[in-house]
């Protein structure tokens, strides 16, 4: 086993590892037990009782983080020259079409969301080679290719995120900054675990969610008790 630095020996003085906590006491560790020099991102891991190799099992949705990921994100959309405009005034970071669409091709990704129209998708669609390992490839099921460009990047820049589930049947999703106040990170992390157990597939059987985690950047990560989650 590796040797534990200060602040890891520290850390783990402040929490037992062993123990499973309320959502609420889970954050509060968090915020305790993290050291880094820089804001570092919360992180939720929730390990699901499915089997992602079934289409009827996969757990895939949209969520708005009631107060924002504290990051910013950078929004390329790719419209026709009729709907740059309305892309522009909704703040997205970069719009255009062809000239992206040559960029990304060339290998560039300095984005974290695209956002596109149907129109367009037979132009877009070539470029999944690029953007799918990435996970930036647009998709009509996280409302990323819509004729609604200016409300797409409105929802993204306000703090819509998406999550699926890996291979492994774990969600992976960052909910904030260790900055936020204790009550912020509560919410986000309530309103995403809330939207993952609302799309729980039919199929899936015996318990669906079997383990969450929340940690930050570099920190250990602090169970939580499943039943201390809010339901609304």
């Amino acid at each position: 086993m590796a040797k534990l630095t200060k602040n890891q020996k520290v850390a783990f003085e402040k929490f037992d590892r062993e123990s499973i906590y309320s959502l609420d006491e889970a954050v509060k560790i968090v915020k305790d037990i993290t050291t880094t020099n820089f804001d570092a991102s919360v992180d939720v891991n929730v390990k699901l009782g499915v089997d992602p190799r079934k289409a009827n099992q996969m757990v895939r949705g949209t969520v708005t983080l009631p107060h924002g990921t504290g990051k910013k994100v950078r929004v390329l959309v790719l419209c026709t020259p009729d709907k740059e405009e309305e892309a522009k005034t909704a703040g997205a970071d970069y719009v255009g079409l062809d000239e992206y669409i040559e960029k990304i091709k060339k290998g560039w990704t300095d984005i974290d969301v695209v956002i596109t129209m149907p129109s367009v998708m037979g132009k877009v669609g070539p470029l999944g080679r690029v953007l799918g390992p990435r996970g930036l490839m647009p998709n009509p099921k996280t409302g990323t290719v819509t004729m609604d460009v200016g409300k797409a990047v409105n929802d993204v820049k306000a703090g819509k995120i998406d999550f699926k589930v890996d291979k492994f049947g774990i969600i992976h999703a960052a909910i904030g900054k260790v900055s936020f106040e204790e009550n912020k990170l509560i919410d986000n992390a309530n309103e995403l675990l809330q939207t993952i157990i609302k799309l729980k597939p039919s199929a899936s059987k015996g318990t669906y969610m079997q383990s969450v985690y929340i940690s930050s950047t570099m920190s250990a990560g602090v169970q939580v008790e499943p039943k201390s989650i809010t339901i609304t």
